[in-house]
């Protein structure tokens, strides 16, 4: 197939990008379209890491694809299963033709006079990623869905005296391509709260001689049922398309309804707390290892199957150790004064803990957030064209910081150039969705009057509010503050964070366009050129 020139050209072929293939496929079927995948297989997230017991921490039900229902009952399940998946539902819609791998996009250049991006790709090797070839692509359109973090650095964090160590280091990043490291015998420390330290602890605690888990500050942490037996349930009744369609809003209205619910400091403290203390060993300290200051869902909120983190906790070889690092020695860490630990064999060390003593470090210290994927984007414009200034300019992060974002998909001043971003605090893949329904209407609406590009323009005359893009308080989101663009507080400038929000967005935006027929050069506030115009 010759993608030399394509019309959309999605970046990305793990969940959101194969989504959006599914979607162009279905509802523009007079578009061609590309899928580039800078690695030798597709699936994303769910391809790069390898961490042991990697899995989702959303229910599968809703996280799964809506045109390609999960086909189990499990809740939660693991990396190399969900990559299988996404995989296997590529190839049930054609999409798999429609994927280039090892295709790594580096540049995107506009060209306003051509109304078109020329994007530089290089052809990497299956074997060992290095650059064998290059080649450039034309699109009228980028869908950007190869996510929102680096796979090439994590999330710079300065541990005092870490080259000291005489043991191994991992970022779970960075793990052995083949998933296998060996704990057995060894005293290992996890350094981090988040979704993976939550993961990593009960799949290493089952050989390591010891597992500690040291955190600075605490996290929640809410176990779910490992299988979800509901859809069977309603398949006694109904066709199986109706069964998995009335059993995914089922999903979707509960997650939801528990959001929201948990969302409330006082309530949702309460109501985790209570599951939690249920399932830790007696007299082990909540107060100090899981009593965060901020509500649930301000963060992510860490999920595990059927408990298994604080089965893990019960048992002898584990411990959770509240604190900050003084330094590491070769032989373990050192911590500042006020640490304190707990464990199932000791219960709360009223003492405090002065060093772990440890083999191995694993620092799941955050990732680094990254929404253009490293790439080089630069705009060329045509002489005297009032919307930019000068005409041509580079994204750097100080220009992206400044720049609104239109509906949650498209960037300020950028021409026919989307993001697809799920929600970060929530099932990811609604999110997903729901920007990739964004991006469909507005491509509808330039066939509609004729147009060859569109971006959302802020009038000057108007006071926007600047808030944060992706506004949860988790640290790796708020040193990436400076990189990301901005938000507002109303209309299509805001950022929806849930699936309710985006989709009376949709409607705000499209359905009194539609039904009063009111279609011109202006949609909203994003400003489209017929194909007549400042040519």
């Amino acid at each position: 197939m010759d993608i030399s020139n394509v019309d959309i050209l999605i970046i990305g072929a793990g969940l959101s990008g194969i989504n959006a293939g599914y979607r162009i496929q279905k509802e523009l079927p007079h578009k061609s379209f590309a899928i580039l995948e800078g690695r030798s297989e597709v699936g994303g997230t769910w391809s790069f890491w390898k961490y042991p017991g990697i899995r989702s921490d959303s229910t599968m039900r809703v996280f799964g694809l809506p045109w390609y229902p999960w086909p189990s009952n499990v809740v939660m399940a693991d990396g190399p299963v969900i990559r299988q998946y996404l995989e296997d539902a590529a190839t049930s819609q054609g999409l798999d033709r429609k994927i280039h791998l090892n295709h790594k996009v580096t540049c995107c250049d506009w060209s306003s006079a051509e109304n078109c991006w020329t994007l530089s790709i290089n052809l990497l090797s299956p074997t060992d990623g290095t650059i064998i070839n290059q080649k450039e692509i034309k699109a009228n359109w980028i869908i950007n869905a190869a996510g929102y973090y680096s796979y090439e650095k994590p999330l710079p964090v300065s541990i005092p005296g870490i080259e000291n160590f005489s043991g191994r280091v991992i970022h779970p990043q960075f793990w052995d391509s083949d998933g296998k490291v060996d704990f057995s015998n060894k005293r290992v420390v996890i350094i981090g709260s988040g979704a993976t330290a939550i993961t990593l602890l009960p799949a290493i605690a089952k050989t390591a001689a010891k597992v500690t888990l040291l955190q600075r500050s605490p996290s929640y942490v809410f176990s779910l049922d490992s299988q979800d037996h509901n859809l069977d349930f309603w398949a006694r009744f109904l066709p199986d398309s109706w069964a998995k369609t009335f059993h995914w809003w089922q999903c979707l209205i509960m997650e939801s309804f528990f959001r929201v619910l948990l969302s409330n400091l006082l309530v949702g403290k309460r109501l985790v707390q209570a599951e939690m203390r249920k399932q830790l060993p007696p007299g082990f300290d909540l107060e100090t290892h899981f009593n965060p200051s901020y509500p649930p869902f301000e963060q992510r909120l860490c999920f595990c199957p059927d408990g298994d983190f604080f089965k893990a906790l019960s048992q002898p070889n584990t411990e959770i150790v509240t604190g900050t690092i003084s330094t590491v020695t070769s032989s373990g860490i050192d911590l500042n004064p006020g640490a304190k630990s707990s464990s199932s064999t000791g219960g709360p060390n009223k003492g405090g803990v002065n060093s772990i003593p440890c083999d191995m470090i694993i620092t799941a210290t955050g990732l680094y957030v990254d929404i253009i994927s490293s790439l080089q984007i630069s705009v060329s414009t045509l002489p005297n064209d009032p919307t930019y200034s000068p005409e041509r300019f580079t994204l750097t992060p100080e220009i992206l910081s400044s720049l609104q974002t239109w509906n949650g998909t498209m960037i300020e001043s950028l021409p026919n150039q989307a993001k697809i971003v799920g929600y970060t605090a929530g099932t990811w893949t609604p999110g997903a969705n729901a920007r990739t329904s964004q991006i469909i209407n507005v491509i509808r609406h330039m066939d509609l009057v004729g147009a060859n590009r569109v971006f959302p323009v802020v009038e000057k005359e108007k006071e926007m509010e600047k808030k944060p893009v992706m506004p949860n308080s988790s640290s790796y989101l708020v040193d990436a503050r400076s990189r990301l663009p901005i938000a507002a507080g109303r209309g299509p400038w805001r950022n929806a964070q849930s699936v309710w929000e985006d989709w009376a967005g949709i409607w705000r935006t499209w359905v009194p366009v539609r039904v009063a027929r009111l279609f011109g050069v202006r949609m909203g506030e994003c400003r489209v050129y017929r194909r007549s115009e400042r040519e």
